[in-house]
């Protein structure tokens, strides 16, 4: 098992990887005590039934720059194969701009290819791959030197088995067609926005008890000072406080730091200091918020009149598409959207894109009474009308 720990040597084994049709990609990082994800190892492999064409690449060595592996991640002529690429792109995003070109994730595949919602990589090695992965050193700190034999044994599996699973589901897209499918949903993962947190965003990922505009404007205030608190010292947001504490806070609205102690769920820490004045002053903008400037709750969804007939006749047509297409119920349309289109609502993503070819074209033919639904034996049909 070969570790780069020098500029050279990575631009070496990425100079032979532009020579590929893929390279297959996996990282292994730590996030329990920061804001941002602190990146501890790489994992490449090239195509090849052994690992001598896999390495790991050690950012942590202080003679090792990450620019080879970044170029190699521009040049559009070799795949970049990852199993649930998220986090993995927001740490490339986040250190570098870049995103891998063009991109393939497994994990989408396989849910295209009808293997089931978020299959987990394990489960692909096992049913593609007939082999298994040794989870013993799952919850290895990544960060501590030098690694074991076995931790890397184990790093290096999740992009040697890799190969066999990129190679495997490339194949089936090509024969069902379905290849659009997948650039389709991989754009939302190499979209900039969705690893850009905008702090005066966050309230919304709040559970709030009240949609009172007042008390959403104090959670707001509570929510965005939180962020930029944890994104400016990279600690993990609930270092500073946690959701109900700020819930506790947007309800009490202390003015005082002597307010501040007498609450039940706020750390002690929060209590003085810089995050002390940051909290009253953020229940101050709040409280003083100006009623235009007030967060509006989008409320259009709870006055929906849905039919609930014609709900449950489109719940009963996606499980035939469901069993027709192999790919899993709620990447097509969940719930939420069935209730919208029995609603008439028609800006919903089940109406759109590979959906729509799926499920969706049927699913507006079934709500204009063009279609009826019929059973057949033990499954359901669609009949012209």
């Amino acid at each position: 098992m070969q570790t780069l720990t020098t500029t050279e040597d990575l631009a070496a084994f990425c100079a032979r990887a532009h020579e590929q049709p893929y390279v297959t990609v996996d990282t292994e990082f730590l996030r329990e005590r920061t804001y941002y994800s602190k990146l501890c190892l790489v994992q490449l492999a090239m195509p090849g039934e052994t690992d001598d064409n896999a390495v790991l690449v050690d950012p942590l060595a202080e003679d090792l720059s990450l620019e080879p592996l970044y170029e190699l991640f521009r040049d559009t002529s070799v795949v970049k194969v990852f199993h649930a690429a998220r986090q993995d792109l927001e740490i490339f995003w986040t250190d570098a701009q870049v995103f891998p070109e063009p991109l393939f994730d497994t994990q989408v595949a396989a849910m295209v290819c009808g293997f089931g919602e978020q299959v987990g990589y394990e489960t692909l090695v096992r049913k593609i791959t007939r082999g298994s992965v040794d989870k013993s050193s799952r919850f290895t700190d990544w960060s501590r030197r030098p690694l074991s034999d076995a931790q890397k044994k184990y790093a290096l599996a999740d992009v040697t088995h890799l190969r066999q699973i990129y190679e495997y589901l490339a194949a089936e897209l090509d024969k069902s067609n379905r290849a659009r499918w997948v650039a389709e949903e991989l754009r939302i993962l190499t979209n900039p926005a969705t690893y850009d947190i905008q702090p005066d965003e966050a309230w919304k990922r709040v559970k709030a008890r009240t949609n009172s505009p007042r008390f959403l404007a104090v959670v707001r205030e509570l929510a965005a000072f939180r962020e930029r608190h944890a994104q400016e010292n990279n600690i993990p947001r609930n270092r500073v406080y946690k959701d109900d504490a700020l819930i506790e806070l947007a309800s009490t609205k202390p003015r005082t730091g002597s307010d501040l102690g007498g609450l039940r769920l706020l750390l002690r820490e929060a209590r003085r200091g810089a995050i002390a004045d940051g909290i009253l002053a953020a229940v101050a903008r709040g409280v003083n918020c100006a009623p235009d400037d007030m967060p509006k709750p989008d409320r259009s969804r709870e006055k929906l009149q849905v039919n609930p007939a014609l709900a449950d006749m489109l719940r009963v047509l996606l499980k035939s598409k469901t069993e027709s297409s192999g790919v899993a119920a709620k990447l097509i349309a969940p719930s939420a959207d069935l209730d919208a289109i029995a609603a008439g609502l028609r800006d919903v993503p089940a109406l759109s894109g590979w959906r729509r070819e799926v499920f969706g074209e049927d699913a507006l033919r079934l709500c204009d009474g063009r279609i009826g639904l019929a059973a057949r034996g033990q499954s359901v049909v669609v009949v012209e009308l």
